[in-house]
């Protein structure tokens, strides 16, 4: 008898000042999720709401149309400092970008961003990831390593052989399917071994993880500076590049 293993629905919030705007980000989720991903169920509302809202994980929020600005985010991280944040905003604002993504922002998108872009860049994050400009990476590395955190730099961990081998390839910014085929493994297997890394070290996902291996030297740094490395060109599974 076969098991029904369906994914559960994954609620997200969306808040925007602008009516129009917000029946159109209501609209990016007329499309079915895809091979196996757990269904994407929209719920808008004003940004008080949202956060009385505990069962919501993620949030939408249209900077654009919002007075507030970065306070705005402030203030859910504050409220709700687990909320994950996908951001809509200003366009060439690389500042706004970067300190958006400080403030706890999982994704920036650009305000002119088709529906596709939004719509993968909330795949994107609902699968454990963040999405920002490729452009931008090595500037947001640049600028967290600069603020001392004693929750990357305090913890004395200790790591598996396989782990030690997980971790220097996401400093390469391998993805979890790349990591899988080097290593001999199921992609399953490295989301684990991921999931088990970002435990120790507190990291809530790998641009903090590089930045703590970089501060610690868990594994033997093959090249994070380099080619392929935290400031490379190609972005890793959980910095997904939005363009250049």
């Amino acid at each position: 008898m076969s098991v029904n293993r369906n994914p559960a629905p994954v609620h997200i919030g969306l808040v925007s000042d602008e009516p129009i705007r917000l029946e159109g980000l209501v609209s990016i989720f007329d499309q079915p999720a895809q091979n196996g991903a757990a269904p994407l169920i929209p719920i808008p509302g004003i940004l008080s709401e949202m956060l009385k809202c505990t069962s919501l994980e993620y949030l939408v929020v249209d900077l654009h149309s919002s007075p507030g600005g970065l306070a705005v985010l402030d203030s859910i991280r504050r409220a709700r400092p687990s909320l994950k944040l996908i951001v809509l905003g200003p366009e060439g604002n690389d500042e706004l970008v970067l300190e958006s993504i400080i403030a706890g922002a999982r994704a920036y998108l650009e305000i002119t961003a088709d529906t596709e872009i939004v719509r993968q860049a909330i795949e994107v994050v609902t699968g454990g990831s963040i999405w920002a400009p490729r452009r931008l990476l090595s500037k947001l590395i640049d600028r967290l390593l600069k603020v001392p955190d004693s929750s990357l730099t305090g913890v004395n961990t200790h790591l598996t052989a396989r782990e030690k081998e997980v971790l220097d390839l996401i400093m390469q910014a391998r993805s979890n399917r790349e990591i899988a085929r080097q290593l001999g493994i199921e992609e399953r297997t490295v989301k684990a071994h991921v999931g088990r890394l970002m435990r120790k070290t507190g990291a809530d996902n790998r641009i903090e993880l590089t930045m703590h291996a970089m501060n610690r030297p868990l594994v033997p740094h093959t090249h994070p500076h380099g080619r392929h490395g935290a400031h490379g060109s190609r972005p890793s599974a959980d910095a997904q590049g939005a363009g250049d």
